[in-house]
């Protein structure tokens, strides 16, 4: 259902001149800010962070004397890519004032689908300048460019991502744990291998999941999903896949899937997981911190750059062709992803890698900054390298189908249960169902 509502979406961008799509933003600011969006993350952002925002409850808000409605609804099933998509094709446009969409939130995997139409409000129609946003990592802003150059969203996060590595595992195996001497021993993908079957003599698994690599791979091809109207399996892909397999017929690693329980077992101090990977949200807010017997929660990982750098996730503020509140969603862009104030805060306070390189350039030196999960390690330092690697010249609308359907269908071939043709052939059979339009 969501595939059939974006292609829908994405076919009425193409056609110019319909005035009934390309709704302006209205010219008087109106008094109720509706925020379309899946949890409460940004809430929370706001809440903390921004000035003069009142927190009435986890839907309601004011700052001054406009009404914030938080409208969440969570993405379990793409639901709210189905529900935003929807309301934008089929009810922004009739919707009374108060009632229309303000400002709404995307992510890196699908954000290209929304910037790339007349629903989304460029920058520079709010007042906002390049000059204004010039502290912001490049590539969160390569991600919400439309094709033709404009800015349609900004965030507050960077995403860079590291190799998490458990500390007594490293010791015990490798004889250290300091980051830079792990780091010799998964320098590149030939290295991490030969360390992969280290871990396997010594009782572990080198990662929980052959999924835990992907993202590493997928952010680092040379070419698109779709070349020329033509699905198209990038060489990085392919190496994945023979890394993958490599390590599974080992022993090395296993086929769960992201988020299952099973995958999440290497969280845990009785757990034998030697790595993950992931951004600075992902150690902080996914690796069971809270929960007793956790690694986190006793300060048990430590990052290294791994083999090569890439990002992972991200939220994007985008403002809603329509609104009636230009100027305070202005006011909220401007302060929650340019204002190295508050930046600095979240940061400290939140645990996020924030998009500022002034802000995030001072803390990598502040000798008194460091996160608890990582036994007081400060990895800003290690992430600004990393993020100055990401190159998303290669992104395209196609990203978040075409990945998920490879990894599910490449399951069946690190299973043992179909060769790698045949696997090939199911992820070309399903992504031709969501994008029929594809050779």
């Amino acid at each position: 259902m969501k595939k059939q509502i974006m292609s829908v979406l994405l076919a009425v961008s193409m056609l110019a001149g319909i005035a009934a799509v390309n709704v302006p933003a209205a010219e008087e600011e109106g008094k109720v800010l509706n925020v379309f969006c899946w949890n409460d993350e940004f809430m929370r952002r706001m809440r903390d962070h921004f000035p003069g925002y009142e927190y009435i409850d986890d839907e309601n808000g004011k700052i001054g004397d406009v009404a914030v409605k938080w409208i969440v609804t969570p993405n379990t099933d793409n639901a709210y890519q189905d529900y935003l998509t929807d309301y934008l094709l089929n009810r922004q446009e009739s919707a009374a004032a108060d009632d229309k969409v303000d400002l709404f939130l995307v992510e890196a995997d699908y954000a290209l689908n929304y910037v790339d139409t007349p629903y989304t409000l460029t920058l520079e129609s709010l007042g906002i300048t390049e000059d204004q946003l010039s502290e912001q990592f490049a590539y969160t802003q390569d991600i919400v460019r439309d094709s033709e150059g404009n800015l349609k969203g900004s965030t507050w996060q960077g995403c860079p991502g590291l190799l998490i590595y458990r500390r007594e595992i490293a010791e015990k195996v490798l004889g250290t744990s300091d980051p830079a001497e792990v780091q010799e021993y998964v320098k590149d993908w030939d290295t991490f291998k030969e360390t992969a079957a280290l871990m396997k003599e010594n009782g572990y698994l080198m990662t929980s999941t052959v999924n835990d690599t992907y993202r590493v791979f997928s952010n680092n091809v040379t070419s698109k999903w779709v070349e020329d109207g033509e699905i198209n399996i990038d060489d990085s892909i392919v190496a994945w896949v023979e890394l993958s397999k490599a390590m599974v017929d080992a022993g090395q690693t296993n086929t769960y899937d992201l988020w299952s329980e099973d995958w999440g077992k290497g969280f845990y101090n009785d757990g034998n997981v030697f790595c993950y990977f992931g951004p600075a949200w992902f150690y902080d807010f996914s690796m069971a911190a809270d929960a007793p017997g956790s690694v986190a929660g006793e300060g048990g990982w430590a990052v290294t750059e791994g083999p090569q750098g890439f990002y992972w996730g991200g939220t994007w503020i985008c403002a809603a062709a329509g609104t009636d509140n230009a100027s305070l969603i202005k006011d909220i862009i401007l302060s929650m992803t340019a204002d190295a104030e508050v930046m600095t805060g979240i940061a400290v306070k939140d645990g996020d890698f924030v998009n500022n390189a002034g802000a995030m350039a001072a803390l990598a030196e502040d000798e008194s900054f460091g996160d608890a999960i990582l036994g007081g390690q400060n990895p800003i330092g290690k992430f600004l390298a990393g993020i100055e690697t990401i190159d998303l010249s290669n992104l395209s609308e196609y990203d978040q189908g075409c990945n998920e359907n490879f990894q599910r269908a490449m399951k069946n071939y690190f299973d043992g249960v179909a060769t790698y043709e045949e696997a090939l052939d199911l992820f070309y059979k399903n992504v031709k169902v969501i994008y029929p339009e594809l050779d």
